[in-house]
């Protein structure tokens, strides 16, 4: 992995968690014979450095749903384990 095309690449994406799982997900769509978004530097070029081209370039990004995230977090909340008494579950 090229350490200046990580460098630009976290210019553009500053959340780590999700310029790692963006790399990762565009490094196996690459590797399953995807188009690159940019010309390859070289045939023996790596999928990884390739995706970081990609974000550092600008013709990938990350879109987040924060709508999405708020109904997934609201979710977690609505069912505790904990505050389910078990023995109302079943009839006597």
């Amino acid at each position: 992995m090229n350490n200046e095309l990580l460098k630009r690449a976290h210019e553009k994406i500053p959340s780590v968690p999700v310029l790692v799982n963006l790399i990762s997900k565009r490094e196996k769509e690459l590797i399953a014979g995807a188009k690159p978004l940019v010309k390859p530097l070289s045939l023996d070029e790596e999928k990884c450095d390739m995706a970081l081209r990609e974000v550092a370039e600008g013709k990938l990004v990350a879109e987040i749903d924060f709508d999405a995230i708020a109904k997934a977090e609201d979710a977690k909340t609505k069912w505790n384990p904990k505050h389910v008494n078990v023995n109302s579950l079943f009839a006597d």
